[in-house]
């Protein structure tokens, strides 16, 4: 028991030490918000099953925050797309481009929908990017 308490002392000190170094890992800060964001691929239906659809897109990086949402309005008339699904990301500065997929849950077997895809700030804003009207159908 004698030569435990050293060792142990020893130990300590040494743990006490390396938890009281700075940390190395360095935080990036939020990107400047990019003037133009653009869809540079999709959307399109990843995949589809009766209740439930998958959308997938690509834009260049909005920048800003880092928290963002990938965000599908959808109904199933083309002129009236008020219902919404979105999905978190969190985007990779150190990327052009960002790849946004978003879960549409709730839905009717056997049913067309027509859907539009836009991102967004935690705040709600809009990074200004549309697309057109698009369609899918569930089994």
């Amino acid at each position: 028991m004698k030569n435990l308490l050293p060792v142990l002392a020893i130990a300590l000190t040494i743990g006490a030490s390396i938890s009281a170094r700075p940390s190395r890992a360095q935080l990036i800060p939020s990107a400047k918000k990019a003037s133009h964001v653009q869809i540079t691929e999709g959307p399109a239906l990843e995949s589809a099953q009766d209740t439930w659809a998958i959308i997938t897109w690509t834009s260049n990086n909005p920048g800003g925050s880092d928290e963002h949402f990938g965000v599908v309005h959808y109904g199933t008339d083309s002129k009236d797309l008020s219902q919404t699904a979105k999905s978190h990301i969190r985007l990779n500065q150190q990327h052009s481009y960002t790849v946004f997929r978003v879960r549409v849950m709730n839905l009717q077997p056997h049913t067309t929908y027509y859907y539009t895809v836009d991102s967004m700030n935690p705040d709600g804003t809009s990074d200004g990017v549309k697309s057109p009207v698009k369609q899918f159908a569930t089994r």
